[in-house]
């Protein structure tokens, strides 16, 4: 990352509460041809997540510490900030002297901007400001939001409009808090209902309506200059199993994530 800082566009999304076993099987199934055509071997990287919940888990990984490989390490880190005694931090980081990520490409000239989703976003109140009140520009409205049917789309149509508005050697670091998987997401498969509320099934027909516009994203920063996109869940979610329903809990299905990071550029 040392050497691609600087030189890259930089896109971190985060597919919120996504599953890393629902994820696999769309990703081998072919049901999410759009993002799978960039996934290294065509499929996900088994992580572990640095949190239970959007925002502990964010909290950590805007302080560089993404999703951990599922094996034992130490495992080098993309980004870490500047601190002794770090075994995580190997000649390829991008440290950087500030307390979080994205000062810290703010600090080599990089425009940083949230587009968000999730309620932790929302910017409604102090607790939901918190986190987008780390980038130099965010954006939330309610169509970006759990309850909306069309949430994913309307996010990279604003994504579409912030990159059309930066003038052309404006370095950017876009981030997009994908909301479309979180609860309620049983509007996502044909058929279901309100009443019958989410499920597995539905969680997946979500990543399924995510995907079809990610090419829209994809295509939106790769028109600029080439970009490093990292793509990957904050933390999984439980239907049922062992009596469990949600997150922030220490259940596996929580704890193990989907990961998987790429460059774009526009020849793909």
């Amino acid at each position: 990352m040392s050497g691609i800082v600087g030189s890259h566009d930089i896109l971190f999304v985060t597919l919120d509460t996504l599953r890393y076993d629902v994820a696999q099987e769309l990703a081998v199934a072919g049901r999410i041809p759009n993002l799978a055509r960039h996934l290294p071997g065509g499929t996900w990287e088994h992580r572990h997540a640095p949190g239970s919940f959007t925002y502990a888990s964010h909290q950590a990984m805007f302080a560089g510490f993404l999703p951990t490989p599922a094996a034992p390490g130490p495992h080098p880190r993309l980004f870490a900030a500047r601190f002794a005694g770090s075994e995580t931090t190997a000649d390829g980081t991008f440290v950087y002297d500030t307390p979080d990520l994205v000062s810290g490409l703010a600090a080599v000239g990089y425009r940083t901007v949230c587009i968000g989703g999730v309620g932790f976003f929302n910017k409604q109140g102090p607790l939901g400001s918190v986190l987008p009140g780390m980038f130099q520009e965010s954006h939330w409205e309610p169509e970006f939001g759990v309850t909306s049917p069309t949430s994913f789309e309307a996010q990279v149509t604003r994504a579409e409009q912030v990159v059309a508005g930066l003038p052309q050697d404006q370095r950017l670091f876009l981030f997009l808090n994908v909301s479309a998987l979180h609860q309620p997401n049983w509007f996502h498969l044909p058929g279901a209902t309100r009443e019958a509320g989410d499920t597995r099934a539905t969680h997946a027909a979500a990543l399924e309506y995510v995907d079809r516009d990610m090419g829209r994203l994809l295509a939106a920063v790769a028109g600029r200059r080439p970009c490093f996109a990292v793509v990957c869940s904050d933390h999984g979610t439980a239907y049922g199993e062992d009596g469990y329903s949600g997150h922030r809990i220490g259940h596996d299905v929580v704890w193990t994530v989907p990961y998987a990071h790429f460059f774009v550029d526009g020849a793909r």
